[in-house]
């Protein structure tokens, strides 16, 4: 049983990558409220994984949401730490390769760092901890199915507790903070990394969407991966658009732009479903760049590489087959944005449960009710 300092119980979330934040935050929060619990929390940061650039990023989000926080370099270092501690607790938002590792004393459990409509968030190593963290029925299913041993607990997605209890996100954004009109609505693009729409966005479209607030929010391995140069450089061009705000690397939640926006432009994200949870309209981008290695004889792998799971909800949003049917889609989201509702409000309830503000609420029960 590890103790702190002051003779707390340690409880470590551990952080690999920055954009397990927007998870772990509002567990964080919780537990604070609880200040005569007997545990104090400690966030795990990794410094080499994602490389100085993003160490240093983390680093400032850490000093801004004012996180007591320790630095290590590699999954192997963090190992030795927790060797060394033996926390009561640690907090992973993914797999974990050294969990057959850690110390007999530690319990371990799992958050997963996105929705876990996915496949791959199903695996059977996202499955053997001492507890997996689910955030619907549909994942407590797939899950049981996936590796029937696991100990499932149903508590709803936490991320977006801070929304349903109206709490100010620290440091947010907002339309004015951004140097956007608040006379206008506000799309949100936020697409993924790879197959994306991205590339297939025409230099001019802010122009042709000059009515609008346009806020792009590009996925974290836009920014860290070197064969995603070309997004970059699509960015880059549509930031001097006055109607634009690009998000930089150091915007790490989607949270204050799903609060600003009214209505969410993407590809076959969790962003989708996430975002549709907030009853706002979704519109889903079919039109893809694809490399030619999916492409003709190939199309075979682009078949695979699209999760099946996600496709069978993939009407919760009207989709745009082509980038030139974009426009007229979003005019008409805007100009009946209960057209969806019905399957938004269903698959929420089924695929990130409760929408209650209080996922957080029942991680932290979970966590102080069961520990040595």
């Amino acid at each position: 049983m590890a103790s702190t300092s002051s003779g707390a119980r340690l409880m470590v979330f551990d952080v690999p990558h920055l954009y397990y934040l927007p998870q772990f935050i509002p567990v964080f929060r919780e537990l604070q409220r609880r200040s005569s619990s007997g545990f104090e929390a400690l966030f795990l940061l990794y410094s080499e994984i994602d490389g100085p650039e993003f160490a240093a990023v983390m680093a400032d989000v850490a000093a801004k949401e004012e996180l007591p926080h320790r630095w290590v370099k590699t999954l192997e270092e963090g190992l030795a730490y927790y060797e060394a501690t033996r926390p009561t607790w640690i907090v992973f938002g993914n797999e974990y390769k050294h969990l057959d590792e850690l110390p007999k004393e530690s319990r371990h459990a799992m958050v997963n760092h996105g929705a876990g409509i996915k496949s791959a968030g199903h695996s059977i190593n996202s499955c053997r901890f001492t507890v997996r963290f689910a955030e619907g029925p549909y994942q407590l299913q797939q899950l049981k199915k996936s590796y029937p041993p696991g100990n499932y607990v149903d508590v709803g997605f936490a991320k977006l507790d801070p929304l349903f209890r109206g709490e100010p996100i620290k440091g947010g954004m907002t339309i004015q903070s951004a140097g956007l009109d608040p006379n206008k609505k506000t799309l949100l693009y936020a697409p993924t990394f790879y197959p994306s729409s991205l590339e297939l966005f025409p230099d001019h479209w802010p122009r042709e969407f000059a009515e609008y607030n346009l806020v792009v929010k590009p996925h974290f391995f836009t920014y860290t991966k070197a064969r995603y140069r070309a997004q970059r450089k699509k960015l880059e061009r549509w930031k001097a658009a006055p109607n634009v705000r690009v998000a930089s690397v150091s915007d790490y939640t989607l949270l204050p732009f799903f609060a600003m926006a009214d209505v969410l432009i993407s590809d076959a994200s969790t962003a989708l479903f996430e975002f549709a949870a907030l009853n706002k309209p979704v519109v889903w981008c079919d039109f893809l760049k694809l490399r030619w290695t999916y492409r003709g004889p190939f199309a075979y792998r682009f078949k695979n590489r699209m999760d099946q799971d996600i496709l069978r909800y993939a009407d919760i949003a009207v989709h745009a087959p082509r980038y030139a049917d974009l426009h007229s889609i979003v005019a008409d989201q805007l100009a009946h944005p209960a057209g969806f509702e019905r399957q938004r409000r269903e698959y929420a309830e089924v695929l990130l449960g409760k929408l209650d503000g209080h996922a957080s609420t029942r991680i932290v029960d979970y966590l102080l009710g069961h520990h040595p």
